[in-house]
């Protein structure tokens, strides 16, 4: 009987040795491989979904081991059990089992970079981040006309174009939806707004000075004339001369195919500044911080008409005289190609 009793614990011994030895070497042999890989953790996976996905990106073999050792690190750590925590991150290869457990309770997820331009309106802006995989553009335009969301966001409008500041942001996958850009960009642009130590300026609310700007924006194609076209502008709003401004006729022409006609200049529409006077209604595109810097602090220039040069820059005027003068010249360079 004794001789039967130690067989069978030499047995157990063997057994318990060879799980253990078995067990051991999943936990601190690497997977071969070097560089990095992407891998995305979806929200709310379990440990099966994420042990299968740490498979299926070669970082584990995919075994049942793997479960074994996370629930065994929770119990030896309960006062900081490791988590693997959702996102997008960038994984070395290599790692055994074990390090890999402590990477991914560790790492800071991917920062991508996504740069929104100047001028642009809140229909491009959307698309921007639809192509890139963060928004789905009609739930974004969706909320940019959403009142609820404005009021909370302090924006006293029926949209939030122009209130969408262009800058470079960082972003995350896993923690990034529409709203959450939305309120970014918006937050940012009062944050930008205070920085300028914006005010009401010669009579214009926050809104006409930031509609002002978007036209300031589109209208100039060198950086060194935003004050003085702002100037132009200011001086046609005094002396109750329209604006004529063709980007905001062109803003407000659903489905504009390149061609600007004299029908357009000629139809009433919110936006149009051939056919209303002052302002149009609300922002043509959302402005940066020197077109919003030119609209609070414009140029003191005695000038009531401006023309492209054709290179971005403009020939400033006086008189309606001196601007069909100017306009004659640089239409005839334009069409002589000289």
């Amino acid at each position: 009987m004794r001789s039967f009793c130690r067989i069978v614990f030499a047995l157990l011994l063997l057994l318990s040795l060879t799980a253990a030895g078995w067990f051991a070497y999943y936990v601190f042999t690497p997977v071969t491989g070097s560089g990095e890989v992407l891998v995305q953790i979806p929200k709310g996976a379990g440990i099966r979904q994420i042990k299968e996905l740490l498979g299926y990106h070669g970082l584990i073999r995919d075994d049942i081991r793997f479960l074994a050792l996370l629930r065994l690190l929770r119990e030896l750590e309960k006062k900081d059990p490791p988590k693997l925590r959702a996102g997008e991150f960038s994984v070395p290869l290599g790692l055994t089992p074990l390090e890999l457990i402590r990477f991914l309770h560790t790492a800071k997820p991917v920062q991508h970079l996504v740069t929104v331009p100047e001028g642009l309106t809140m229909v491009q802006i959307a698309e921007i981040f639809a192509k890139e995989g963060w928004a789905d553009r009609a739930v974004f335009l969706q909320l940019c006309r959403d009142s609820g969301l404005l009021r909370g966001l302090g924006v006293e409008a029926d949209s939030l174009e122009g209130y969408l500041f262009p800058e470079t942001y960082s972003l995350v996958r896993g923690e990034t939806d529409e709203r959450t850009i939305i309120s970014t960009m918006v937050r940012r642009f009062f944050a930008v707004w205070k920085e300028l130590r914006a005010t009401e300026s010669k009579g214009l609310n926050r809104h006409q000075l930031l509609t002002l700007a978007s036209i300031v924006e589109k209208e100039t194609g060198a950086a060194s004339e935003r004050k003085s076209i702002a100037g132009v502008f200011y001086n046609r709003l005094r002396t109750g001369m329209r604006l004529q401004s063709d980007p905001t006729t062109i803003y407000g022409i659903k489905d504009f195919n390149g061609n600007l006609t004299k029908a357009d200049l000629l139809a009433a529409t919110p936006y149009n500044t051939y056919a209303i006077s002052g302002l149009p209604i609300g922002p043509i595109c959302n402005p940066g911080k020197a077109a919003l810097a030119a609209a609070l602090r414009p140029a003191d220039v005695p000038y009531l008409y401006f023309v492209s040069k054709n290179d971005g820059s403009h020939q400033f005027s006086r008189t309606l005289k001196e601007h069909n003068r100017a306009v004659f010249l640089y239409q005839k360079k334009r069409n002589t190609g000289n």
